[in-house]
């Protein structure tokens, strides 16, 4: 396993909905990733994510399963699916998708038979609780959506949980038919040749059979939810990350490892970096994991290297692995959240780099390799019910959902023929594909530089790595592997900065970063500049 792709590995995620549009319906579809593949296999990643794309209603836009078995019309059919898997294996991509296990949608076969009745077959399969003498919920759990986890349904006179909106309920893992359920499901797309999964919201499988209160926080989670979101009052001890769910994951491996399939799991925690440690561990559970914890609104060199240094300290034995990520479908984009639309363009090429040589495996979100910045929309321009909720502190995820900018000059930047789903905003279609395809100065022309510098060399994929101590703003480290050490250097600022390095180094070419210059020890670093450099072996 030590030599698996994923180790090291570049996963480039697409939001079907907003990729790209075959059929002029103003949503992305299957055929239309098809068309574009070739695109993506010119960025030179390993994998592509694709986001939800089953049978939904679509009141959370795909994460809202009625069959997990089923391509939802809008976006085509299996056929589509099998050609797409084909197509990404004839271009060397590998293919992941994305499976939601811990709750379906209300118009899911199962939940309409859960809630007829409860002596029916499926009865056990979500989580019911009666009602306090009172009347109300049976604890004091939240959705991550706002406002209680549970919901009153008049067919059982029980209340449901849903920790995310109402109309997607949670299944109950402790019942054993639902974990044989939804591994049936999981070798389904198997069967039909994908390469691995993206398990969503993957400590959420399980509850406390219980049903005790969540304490309220000692130190509130930030990172998982907005500031305002009350979510995070709650230190969530009793409805999420339970421990029954380690044997469940060793299941799940036990089923991938059949067909040599991999695994990276979203984890949202109070302490996410030591569970993701623990989903790892031992080469038994899941292969990866990532969290909210470089999707944030903080930034600084010091918060960057803390991450990262838990994760190692957490990882036991060297067999975990962590998945970095700085931007996907529900994170304000990363040139907005922590370049605040800076016009250096350094900034997007700069953190595609600092992403790229963390030790794990990185995920890029469809448009970071254009530096897009984050979408500003009207409130009547919404449909995240996230956002609408929460308007007008948390304007929600629309924002990153915008459209992929193909052609400046054609109608919705070349996604769709007719009105789109989210608008296609002026600052994203001066940024397409095309605009920066011409251009060797462009972020798109760096971000295809520099794959192929990175796979040649192998300290960046899959070396040891040691941070090096510096003042804010620079962040440094090592990635060391038999072959020796390359130190990586980062001005995470838009003003200059120095940085005296510890010890003798010369520096790589061929990269594609610019903005600094090496004197002796001293390196000079323009505003978000970075250096790559071989260190000297002793003697």
């Amino acid at each position: 396993m030590k030599q698996a792709w994923w180790r090291g590995g570049v996963i480039y995620q697409i939001y079907p909905r907003s990729f790209a549009d075959s059929n002029g319906d103003g949503v992305g579809d299957l055929p239309g990733i098809i068309a574009r593949l070739p695109y993506v296999a010119s960025l030179g990643v390993d994998a592509i994510w694709i986001s939800p794309f089953f049978k939904s209603p679509m009141k959370d836009f795909g994460y809202d399963v009625a069959d997990f078995r089923q391509v939802d019309p809008l976006f085509g059919t299996l056929a589509d699916f099998d050609a797409l898997v084909a197509r990404a294996h004839a271009l060397g991509l590998k293919v992941i998708i994305d499976q939601v296990l811990s709750h379906t949608s209300d118009e899911h076969a199962w939940f309409a038979e859960s809630r007829q009745s409860r002596a029916s077959a499926r009865a056990d399969w979500y989580v019911w609780a009666d009602p306090q003498p009172d009347g109300t919920a049976p604890n004091n759990w939240l959705s991550v959506f706002g406002g209680p986890a549970w919901q009153w349904d008049t067919r059982r006179c029980q209340y449901y949980l849903h920790n995310f909106l109402a109309s997607q309920p949670d299944l109950n893992f402790h019942c054993p038919e639902v974990q044989d359920a939804v591994l049936a499901d999981i070798r389904f797309w198997l069967e039909r040749g994908v390469d691995g999964f993206r398990f969503d919201a993957c400590n959420f499988h399980f509850h406390d059979r219980q049903l005790r209160n969540n304490p309220p926080a000692q130190n509130r989670d930030t990172k998982t939810v907005s500031a305002d979101n009350p979510y995070g009052y709650q230190s969530h001890r009793f409805d999420k990350s339970q421990p029954e769910n380690l044997a469940f994951l060793r299941r799940v491996r036990a089923l991938l490892d059949e067909y040599g399939a991999m695994s990276v799991g979203e984890v949202g925690d109070d302490h996410s970096l030591q569970l993701m440690a623990a989903y790892t561990a031992d080469d038994d559970k899941l292969n990866m994991a990532y969290s909210f914890n470089l999707l944030t609104a903080e930034f600084s060199a010091g918060y960057i290297r803390r991450q990262v240094e838990e994760l190692e300290a957490a990882i036991v034995d060297g067999g975990g692995w962590g998945c970095w990520t700085v931007g996907n479908h529900d994170s304000i984009r990363v040139l907005t959240r922590w370049g605040r639309n800076t016009g250096n363009p350094r900034f997007a090429k700069t953190m595609l780099a600092m992403l790229l040589s963390l030790r794990g495996a990185a995920c890029l979100y469809q448009g970071e390799e254009l530096g897009l910045p984050e979408a500003e929309l009207s409130f009547d321009e919404l449909q995240d019910p996230y956002g609408i909720a929460m308007w007008p502190e948390f304007k929600g995820r629309d924002g990153c959902r915008t459209p992929m900018p193909w052609l400046h000059d054609a109608p919705h930047a070349g996604f769709t023929t007719e009105a789109p789903w989210l608008p296609v905003p002026d600052a994203h279609a001066v940024r397409a594909v095309d605009v920066q395809d011409g251009d060797a100065t462009s972020t798109l022309a760096f971000f295809r530089n520099f794959m192929p510098w990175r796979r040649d060399c192998a300290g960046l994929v899959g070396g040891d790595i040691a941070f090096l101590d510096a003042a804010e703003p620079v962040l440094a480290f090592t990635r060391s592997d038999a072959a020796g050490s390359v130190v990586c250097v980062f001005n995470l600022a838009d003003a200059p900065a120095t940085f005296t390095l510890p010890f003798d180094a010369t520096p790589l070419a061929g990269h594609g970063l610019d903005g600094a210059s090496l004197s002796g020890r001293t390196l000079t670093l323009a505003g978000f500049g970075g250096w790559f450099g071989v260190v000297a072996k002793e003697g």
